[in-house]
């Protein structure tokens, strides 16, 4: 799918709201989309790095408060946080056009050192159980932030994208939460139905997943063994996305996998630059004719779930 925006979504001044867009594609997406017009609010959990993000953003790209790019902190699983950011765009713009869900943690300690000797060797595709720590805690964490926090952030935010004539959602994804390496058959048959989906099934899925995590099970209930929180709560987020599409027929809502990219949570040994990274949420992001919706996409190329 070509990169194409477009004139009439852009001739009117938007708003978008980018979390975790302090670093990484969070803050190349921030650079991408006020390059294109879009006023942005970068946010991010630690203050001080938002701002010196902003200021990074000011300096390079000659960007400005006003016109560009502004900082609010938020914290996906602090509800307080996320109401304070709605109160935010709610008074500054009264409205807003663009959520893009890029916050994320990996679910588990990564040994940078140990991952890098196993992409060399292995590309992609080392084993992730010789390269991280996980444990219940982390798991939990993982899907507290990855999942539940994106939704959260998303309820909250969407009156205020209700009230914008050209609404978009992007939730920045992972190939790796596709059903396809999830070997789960009932968690796979529960996210796969489009027609029964529902919130409380994914609940289901994300408790039971945690109560055999807990119990030491994952591999006998054949749950994925690596990164495990990581995996369900991607799978998790998919699927909640398909639920708003079907919801929200006028709010343009996908998924994306940007790639395998140089950042904190690949230890820097991805294939891509936070740049290209960045190009496929962003191209959601601005897209044409606010269509299609309820998609995963593999970076610009639509993908099965």
């Amino acid at each position: 799918m070509e990169q194409e925006y477009s004139p009439s979504f852009l001739s009117t001044k938007r708003y978008a709201v980018v979390t975790g867009g302090n670093k990484g594609i969070g803050i190349e997406i921030c650079r991408q989309l006020a390059s294109n017009g879009i006023k942005v609010v970068l946010t991010a959990r630690d203050e001080k790095r938002g701002l010196e993000a902003v200021e990074k953003l000011i300096k390079e790209s000659n960007f400005t408060r006003e016109d560009h790019v502004v900082f609010h902190r938020l914290d996906v699983v602090d509800p307080d946080s996320i109401a304070s950011l709605a109160d935010f765009i709610k008074t500054q713009f009264g409205k807003l056009d663009i959520l893009i869900n890029n916050a994320g943690i990996a679910g588990g300690t990564l040994d940078s050192y140990g991952y890098a000797q196993a992409t060399e060797l292995a590309g992609e595709n080392g084993n992730w159980n010789e390269i991280m720590t996980q444990n219940y805690e982390s798991a939990e964490e993982c899907l507290k932030t990855n999942y539940y926090g994106a939704k959260a952030t998303i309820e909250a935010l969407l009156p205020l994208l209700q009230l914008s004539d050209s609404p978009r959602i992007v939730n920045v994804s992972s190939s790796i939460g596709l059903l396809q390496y999830m070997p789960n058959e009932w968690a796979k048959n529960m996210l796969s139905d489009v027609d029964k989906l529902r919130e409380e099934r994914i609940d289901e899925v994300v408790s039971e997943f945690l109560k055999d995590f807990k119990q030491g099970n994952l591999e006998a209930k054949k749950w994925p063994t690596e990164i495990s929180g990581y995996k369900v709560s991607k799978a998790s987020l998919n699927a909640y996305q398909r639920i708003l599409a079907k919801k929200y027929p006028h709010i343009c809502v996908n998924c994306v996998c940007p790639g395998y990219v140089k950042t904190d949570i690949t230890c820097n040994t991805g294939q891509l630059v936070a740049a290209e990274g960045a190009e496929s949420p962003v191209m959601l992001a601005l897209l044409p004719h606010a269509k299609p919706s309820g998609l995963f996409f593999s970076r610009k190329q639509v993908s099965p779930f």
